[in-house]
């Protein structure tokens, strides 16, 4: 812990520090609030190099969004842009990061009186949708380069490779599982299907924007009324199909169970939570929306929980070396419950489909 309050001392005043406590629950970062006064006041995080291994062009892409996102809302005479833009705090090395050890370490204004949520109502799935709609069309006239931090991350065609060069090479032996070789199957059986997108970017017919390609629920910053403000975890802002921000929120969204539920009986898709989010969605993107963008939303909705199950799934084959895990066999039960969605989602496409054309 003592490391801890050295590293934050890089950033503000060390004398200022009360406390410093784990914040969240999040797959890729290590994160904690820095207690001021007996309020959290900033949120320190060690960044995840494995991950994000280019930590400067991640920070760049993030300054790059915020200030601009900042700017627009200044001309726009927003008051409390402090609230809505996250702001990450130089170091004395003048930048917004640091290396300790070969260990990368940031600092961010924590937003006071703001909530996150695990699940989310209707309600506010239409805020959601209204909101990350409003942060790719705020995004569509940025100008500063913005870098590609994780390559080929929504890559349907790149993920389903890296499960068969897992397969091939089975490094710790799970081809041995039954259940492993099913699965393993049913996702070639998909496959063709699954890569429209690469296809239609090949042909000249879909576009890449700038998205936030990690669009979980608890994702967004919450008022006390229950309205979005803020648009959290930027770390994989980068050049995406708008699949990537309305297929990945409506993986977690619109899921009645848990991404990791062991009880298949839990997940079904929720066309309530659907609708709403892509009733905000459709309006915060009708500026810019192409119709063969809008037309494939359905798509999108199938595309992420399989692309999740194949990436669950990879990471099993090569003995858990990307995601946490809370037992061996986690990844293996992600992979089952993702699937299971997959299969909801599915079976709803003609609804999905008739709705996003009737608005």
């Amino acid at each position: 812990m003592n490391e801890l309050y050295t590293i934050a001392g890089h950033f503000v005043d060390p004398k200022t520090i009360e406390s410093i406590q784990p914040l969240g629950n999040g797959l890729i970062n290590d994160t904690y609030k820095i207690m001021v006064a007996g309020q959290p006041k900033y949120v320190l995080q060690r960044i995840n190099n494995a991950v994000f291994t280019n930590v400067d062009m991640l920070q760049n892409n993030i300054e790059a969004v915020t200030n601009h996102i900042r700017k627009k809302y200044e001309s726009q005479g927003i008051t409390d842009i402090s609230r809505r833009v996250l702001h990450f705090l130089k170091a004395d090395s003048g930048k917004t990061y640091i290396v300790e050890d070969g260990k990368y370490w940031r600092v961010m204004d924590f937003i006071a009186d703001s909530y996150t949520y695990e699940a989310v109502t209707p309600k506010y799935a239409y805020y959601a949708g209204r909101s990350f709609g409003d942060f790719e069309s705020l995004l569509t006239d940025l100008e500063a380069p913005i870098g590609e931090i994780i390559p080929d991350f929504h890559n349907i065609e790149f993920r389903l490779k890296q499960l068969e060069d897992a397969v091939a090479e089975d490094r710790v032996g799970q081809m041995r599982e039954v259940e492993v070789q099913k699965f393993v199957a049913k996702i070639r059986e998909a496959a063709d299907s699954m890569c429209l997108g690469e296809r239609l970017y090949r042909e000249g017919k879909l576009p890449k924007r700038i998205c936030h390609c990690d669009t979980k629920v608890n994702n967004m910053l919450f008022d006390k009324d229950g309205n979005v403000f803020c648009v959290i975890d930027l770390d994989t802002v980068m050049p995406s199909f708008v699949f990537s921000d309305f297929g990945d929120f409506l993986r977690s969204a619109a899921n009645t169970g848990a991404e990791d539920d062991p009880d298949l009986d839990n997940i079904h898709f929720n066309m309530g939570i659907f609708e709403a989010f892509a009733k905000g969605y459709l309006e915060g993107t009708k500026s810019f929306l192409l119709l063969i963008e809008k037309e494939n939303l359905p798509y999108a909705v199938t595309l992420f929980p399989y692309m999740q199950a194949v990436r669950f799934l990879t990471d099993y084959i090569n003995g858990n070396t990307y995601y946490k895990i809370k037992y061996p066999t986690h990844n293996l039960v992600r992979t089952r419950a993702q699937w299971k969605l997959f299969e909801e989602a599915e079976a709803v496409l003609p609804e999905m489909k008739s709705f996003i054309a009737n608005n």
